[in-house]
């Protein structure tokens, strides 16, 4: 099997949190071969097709790794090769690069969506990464979501706060809790935070209710290959935090799903399983679903150390199976 990552730079990894570094680390263990590009190494030529600057890698072994006291300034890996290759020329290609979902991040989901009728099996769908917006895909399932109002109409954003109380403000392409702002009964800062946030009215955003339950964690739910991981990372806010997240300072903890949680993620699975999206991410507070995300979902490497589930190979399962059924077809 030949791997294409398309991620963010390699000298960015944190290897000793990165999901994506986890799945080549099983992919090696495998005895794939391992590419690695960027959104900027793509290139659509008319009449030779999608094409991209890979870097074909060798990665460092774990064990190996701590042995030698491994830190953010040792090589964790070598570049073995570097080439043009057409991404169809791959047996799989996953397409791992974070959010922000800006213009760059759109136009690259067209370039894969050619790549894919040129033969390439992409993971995830280029069109299912379009149609499912991390904040607004919830929407959809109303029925296992928090009251949700997306709007850029400041007296709509005023209005609903007037109804619940206490709301979540954030926004549409944020991530890792960035820009998200709690308003309280009081409405303190009410306006301030709509102003800031909608850019006065010229851009929309999202207001939840707040759930109480987030004192429990934020929990991600794994989706691979149309099935349920059986458990989540609980990401528990610190020191007076309303966020949960990881990057915000929360703190993981692996948990076995409650049967509230299983049932909406059996539920959501099989739907978008069969969209084309093959790794997602449902966060979920109190079992009450928040958002669906599609991108880059991550939280493999804390689930797997606490719990002993080798998330990586479940993912790399669901790729080898990808790309039998494309032969195939």
């Amino acid at each position: 099997m030949k791997l294409l990552f398309i991620a963010d730079p390699l000298a960015d990894f944190k290897i000793y949190k990165d999901s994506t570094y986890a799945m080549m680390q099983e992919a090696v263990v495998r005895g794939w071969t391992v590419a690695a590009c960027e959104l900027h190494d793509m290139h659509w030529q008319a009449g030779s097709g999608v094409t991209a600057q890979c870097k074909t890698i060798e990665i460092t072994p774990d064990s190996i790794a701590a042995q030698a006291g491994f830190s953010a300034k040792t090589p964790w890996l070598s570049i073995k090769n570097e080439a043009r290759v057409a991404l169809k020329d791959f047996d799989a290609v996953l397409m791992r690069k974070d959010p922000p979902f800006d213009a760059e991040y759109l136009y690259a989901t067209h370039l894969l969506g050619q790549a894919e009728r040129e033969g390439a099996r992409v993971l995830n769908s280029p069109q299912a990464l379009r149609d499912h917006s991390e904040k607004l895909a919830l929407m959809e399932f109303a029925q296992f979501a928090a009251p949700t109002l997306v709007a850029r109409d400041m007296q709509a954003l005023r209005d609903f706060h007037a109804q619940h109380g206490d709301v979540i403000f954030k926004p549409l392409d944020g991530m890792g809790g960035a820009g998200i702002f709690r308003v309280g009964n009081d409405g303190l800062n009410l306006g301030s935070v709509i102003e800031q946030l909608t850019h006065n009215g010229a851009q929309s955003i999202m207001a939840q209710r707040y759930l109480p339950a987030i004192a429990e964690g934020d929990k991600r739910v794994l989706l691979i290959g149309g099935q349920v991981v059986p458990y989540a990372l609980a990401r528990i806010p610190q020191g007076g935090e309303v966020r949960g997240n990881l990057a915000a300072g929360g703190k993981g903890v692996a948990m076995e799903l409650t049967a509230r949680e299983r049932e909406v993620a059996e539920f959501l699975a099989p739907i978008l399983y069969a969209r084309g999206l093959h790794l997602v991410g449902l966060d979920m507070i109190g079992g009450t679903l928040t958002e669906i995300n599609v991108t880059s979902p991550t939280c493999f490497v804390e689930i797997t150390q606490q719990t002993g589930l080798n998330v990586a190979a479940l993912m790399m399962d669901a790729v080898a199976q990808a790309a039998t059924q494309a032969v195939a077809s």
